[in-house]
């Protein structure tokens, strides 16, 4: 180090092999490199997401961190001192975020090992890795990967009173979708004229919901009638 504060002018190859400086070039490619595979994950998050917790804030911060990562990647180098010094800066900044589903802590992985690739210059490793990446996501996301379709559902309707003849009825509609049905709650209006029923339901594989709503809301009596998918179905 003293020979390159005597001389300035020292070649530059000598200076770029003790101290790692990126050339400016590499800092521009391995920083489009990352924003281009940000964009990618990004992508990736919205085409295969499923579920209730979709969120554009998350689709952008897979992007920042991958350019973030990448630029902190660059600045870190070889140089240890300088990695402690980074970190004890980074643990100041505390993040409260709950992450909503666990799929998403995957791209925020993801996006992690993408800029650290990009960063390091490793331009192959950074293609190939989201690549494939990429095409294991879309082949979980196609064949539906891990999930259980019991096709159950909430069902919801208010009944006007206590009547034995309409209990019968809309019990033989349920009878005739369903393989099963449990009561999870009756309970009484303030005026006490009607009584508001909810089943925990298992469809028939062969029967539509949406005809079960038409039949029970046709019965004399029954209103409000209300399906709602269980959370076997939708990701919450």
């Amino acid at each position: 180090m003293d020979e390159i504060q005597k001389n300035p002018l020292m070649n530059y190859l000598e200076i770029k092999k003790i101290s790692t400086i990126y050339d400016p070039n590499e800092v521009i490619i391995n920083l489009i490199l990352s924003f281009i595979l940000g964009l990618v994950i990004s992508t990736v998050y919205k085409k295969t997401h499923k579920g209730l917790s979709y969120s554009q804030s998350f689709m952008l911060t897979n992007v920042f961190v991958t350019v973030i990562v990448c630029m902190v990647i660059m600045i870190i180098g070889n140089n240890l001192a300088r990695a402690f010094a980074l970190v004890g800066a980074l643990s100041i900044i505390r993040f409260r975020t709950v992450v909503k589903d666990t799929k998403d802590t995957a791209y925020i992985f993801w996006s992690l090992a993408s800029g650290m690739a990009a960063g390091t210059g490793s331009y192959f490793l950074a293609i190939a890795g989201n690549v494939i990446l990429t095409i294991i996501a879309f082949i979980l996301f196609k064949t539906n990967f891990g999930s259980i379709v019991k096709s159950e559902f909430i069902l919801q309707f208010r009944i006007k009173k206590a009547d034995q003849i309409l209990t019968k009825k809309y019990t033989s509609v349920i009878s005739k979708f369903t393989k099963s049905s449990t009561l999870l709650n009756s309970e009484t209006s303030a005026d006490n004229e009607s009584i508001k029923i909810t089943l925990d339901i298992l469809m028939k594989d062969e029967m539509d919901q949406n005809i079960l709503i038409s039949e029970i809301s046709a019965i004399k009596g029954i209103s409000e009638v209300i399906i709602i998918a269980a959370k076997t179905d939708v990701d919450y």
